[in-house]
């Protein structure tokens, strides 16, 4: 989903986290970015950390990313992270600062409008970026002219990479120009596998875990946007094998999941 419109921001970056031992896609009200609530404080979920509480998870699930906001009504949320060991979930990060969609989250996404889907999803098999490989655990693909994100719902390839010459077409992204959002980006499978068998026309598309736009910081097109040190961070951590997941939603819906 094109961001380059929405998001305006590049905060100062808060510590990368550090490890400890141990959906279905319509769309909502959308005030102007600038009348966003403050930033939300950082609220403990039960029963011990956010994380704890989460009972849909995969059984085989070792990472987990939580994304929340305070509300239903702000951009301004935040990501924390999680790891199992033992049985025992326990926090990897504290509270990084985090953007969404200009018209907040939402339960019911469609292509073009910039809510970002609550929900649990996997990270797509393979990391992209404008810049080179900042040192992932997954596949990496470092974007050049020509490669794009597929958003154009009437498209057989609709949701995927593509390295073409000529635009797919409808909303699709030019991934080499999304600068420096698309430094280093992660795809959060919403509207894919194994979310679902294959996406599903106008329910949305191009879903990613990227860098703030500008500075400051500002909403995104329905992404999740981080500083450049915190994303670096999150996404060195990510590990296949611990087969990681992101819950977005806000705070008070979180016992969904």
């Amino acid at each position: 989903m094109r961001r380059r419109s929405l998001i305006v921001g590049a905060a100062a970056g808060i510590a990368a986290p550090v490890v400890v031992s141990g959906a279905t896609p319509a769309a909502a009200a959308s005030p102007d970015a600038t009348t966003d609530p403050p930033r939300p404080r950082h609220r403990t979920w039960t029963p011990s950390n956010k994380a704890s509480g989460l009972r849909t998870l995969p059984a085989t699930t070792r990472q987990v990313v939580v994304v929340t906001a305070a509300s239903w009504n702000t951009s301004y949320a935040t990501l924390e992270t999680f790891a199992k060991a033992d049985g025992r979930w326990t926090a990897v990060s504290g509270a990084l600062s985090a953007r969404i969609g200009s018209q907040f989250f939402s339960d019911n996404h469609v292509e073009g409008t910039p809510t970002t889907p609550t929900g649990v999803y996997a990270f797509g098999p393979r990391m992209y970026g404008i810049a080179a490989n900042p040192g992932v655990r997954y596949p990496y693909h470092q974007v050049v002219t020509d490669d794009w994100w597929d958003e154009n719902p009437k498209s057989s390839t609709y949701n995927t990479f593509r390295h073409t010459a000529t635009s797919p077409g409808g909303y699709s992204e030019a991934l080499w120009k999304e600068k420096p959002a698309y430094t280093h980006f992660a795809v959060v499978t919403y509207n894919m596998a194994p979310n679902v068998p294959k996406p599903v026309p106008n329910a949305g598309s191009g879903i990613f875990l990227h860098e703030f736009s500008t500075t400051p910081s500002g909403p995104t097109a329905g992404c999740v946007s981080l500083s450049h040190a915190d994303l670096v961070g999150v996404l060195r951590w990510l590990d296949p094998a611990a087969q990681p997941r992101i819950v977005m939603c806000p705070l008070d819906s979180i016992g969904r999941y």
